[in-house]
């Protein structure tokens, strides 16, 4: 099963979008955009960005715990990931964005259906 990319409005206005693997986890979020195409511009720099390992950042929480981050090539933050137990799972969550962002669908969750 592909992955798919799920777009929504938050309750503060700004349009999201979250990256769900084949099995519907979760594996990236993004942050707020102000307009629904910003938000579809977000999700074809993931598709951009994703296939390069070095776009991706795995940083430490406070509590301990692993997290990622990919990034544009300007350094702008595109998504960020759930939290993980250990680096290892850190990486694998990499390794799943990059290879289901490519020909990941999107999905649009409409407010009036």
């Amino acid at each position: 099963m592909a992955g798919k990319f799920n777009v929504s409005k938050g309750k503060d206005g700004k349009d999201y979008f979250v990256l769900k693997a084949g099995n519907g986890e979760v594996i990236l979020q993004s942050q707020g955009y102000k307009s629904a195409d910003g938000c579809m511009n977000g999700i074809e720099s993931v598709k951009t960005h994703a296939a390069d390992e070095a776009n991706f950042e795995c940083r430490e929480a406070k509590d301990g715990r692993k997290y990622f981050v990919l990034k544009a090539s300007n350094g702008q933050e595109i998504g960020r990931s759930q939290m993980y137990k250990s680096e290892s799972g850190c990486m694998n969550g990499i390794a799943s964005v990059a290879k289901n962002a490519q020909d990941s669908s999107v999905e649009v969750e409409r407010e009036d259906a």
